[in-house]
């Protein structure tokens, strides 16, 4: 007697310590967004838009002229030829410095279409980020029920513990009094032991879907972590046609596929300009500083005022022939461009089977929920009726305990089929809406 009443407490403590600890209640958008902000994987592609970021400006930089600068300083020891054409010992140094500056005047269309092409490939970058957050959203968004379809079973398992303890009181009672035999307290014991197992499993599936949904979070412990009840309202499923046509506009995985054949396209006109001529204007300024030994040289300063020299060019290229290298990378891209548009039809059949596979396990799920809904409101009246009769004598204890038992699995299966039907709901509308 005394080890049931300390498994009693030990086990209505640990469910309400649970409860206890709360210290911050979470709702499903403050859960989704806390999670796309501290999401790793969402960081990393993160880094793939700064990486975009930084080709975009790559491609714009290539507008920009070329200078450079430079200066040589050479030394020359021993024999060498000189203006009479003898040799000589005699050491020479010399000193040159210039500096050049190249803009590309026409550089085929180039570096126009390859600035575009990073553009859009960093359009790209950002829908396949934004795909990501929407799987992490979708992530979320299931565990959180989870997290409530497990408290609630907690809930009602914590009710179970209850009904059997009350019960167990009244047959320790009435066992004492000579009306029921002692076998039957035995019976409501072995009834409490297995509540409370139920109880102690049911508790333990809440605190995992809890931590599940923590580490999902990035939080660093769930404690004094707790989420908020959903409204009691009930949606509406909608068609298969509706939703397609509304993920067709704000589905970011097909947009993605979309950005990547408007990349493709980009990826062709860059190959092409190989076939495009190019004009370029060049220009640089010079002096140099001449010395010989045993001869009578210039000053510095004189010399490279006297030899200052400047020049400017242009300088065109016509490709003739680069041995079919251009007419290869063109093909090329046509090619992946073509890999681009079977993805797109790719993502559109599979967005189409998803909502479909959706729509029907949303509407098979609110099938079962109303089933569950009329099979918990029976399994609730029998045992209302067979508490009634039990409690005048007029059913046995396993007629009792078999009425329980059927109305806490109705409670069960209306707290999973219910749970289910939300969850599928809300996968469905997600397609339609993209988390708007």
């Amino acid at each position: 007697m005394n080890y049931t009443k300390k498994a009693i407490t030990t086990c209505l403590s640990l469910s309400l310590g649970v409860l206890s600890s709360i210290a911050e209640t979470w709702d499903m958008d403050r859960c989704i967004d806390y999670a796309l902000e501290h999401n790793i994987q969402v960081k990393i592609q993160e880094q793939d838009i700064e990486q975009g970021k930084l080709q975009v400006s790559s491609s714009w930089h290539s507008f920009l002229p070329q200078v450079s600068a430079g200066a040589s300083q050479s030394f020359n020891f021993g024999r060498g030829l000189t203006a009479q054409n003898t040799y000589a010992n005699r050491n020479t140094s010399s000193f040159s410095a210039s500096a050049q500056v190249s803009i590309p005047l026409f550089s085929g269309l180039r570096n126009i279409r390859t600035y575009e092409q990073s553009k859009l490939n960093l359009q790209q970058i950002a829908l396949q980020v934004e795909a990501t957050r929407d799987n992490i959203t979708l992530n979320v968004i299931a565990q959180y029920l989870q997290v409530l379809y497990s408290k609630e079973v907690m809930a009602t398992a914590s009710n179970q513990v209850q009904l059997s303890t009350v019960e167990l009181e009244r047959r320790r009672a009435m066992a004492e009094t000579g009306k029921i035999a002692e076998i039957e307290v035995l019976e409501a014991e072995s009834q409490l032991s297995q509540d409370q197992l139920t109880l102690v499993n049911a508790t333990n599936d809440y605190q995992l879907a809890l931590l599940d949904l923590s580490q999902l979070l990035q939080l660093d412990t769930p404690e004094g972590f707790e989420v908020a009840d959903l409204d009691g309202s009930e949606p509406l499923i909608p068609s298969v046609s509706s939703v397609y046509s509304d993920a067709l506009l704000v589905n970011n995985t097909l947009k993605a596929a979309d950005a990547s054949v408007d990349v493709a396209d980009a990826a062709i006109k860059v190959a092409q300009t190989g076939y495009i001529p190019t004009l370029s204007l060049s220009g640089g300024v010079g002096s140099s500083y001449f010395t010989v030994s045993g001869m009578e040289n210039l000053p510095f300063k004189k010399q490279f005022r006297e030899n200052y020299s400047t020049y400017i060019g242009l300088s065109l290229n016509i490709p003739i022939f680069d041995a079919l290298s251009t007419r290869t990378s063109v093909k090329r891209a046509h090619v992946q461009r073509h890999s681009a548009m079977l993805q797109v039809d790719q993502v559109k059949n599979e967005l189409y089977k998803s909502i479909q596979q959706a729509h029907v396990q949303a509407s098979g799920a609110k099938e079962k929920y109303s089933a569950a809904q009329v099979s918990c409101n029976a399994s609730k009246a029998s045992f209302e009726a067979m508490s009634e009769k039990y409690n005048i004598g007029r059913a046995t204890s396993t007629e009792y305990e078999q009425a329980k038992t059927n109305y806490f699995a109705s409670n069960i299966q209306l707290i999973q089929a219910h749970y289910e039907y939300l969850l599928r709901y809300r996968i469905l509308d997600f397609y339609r809406t993209a988390g708007r």
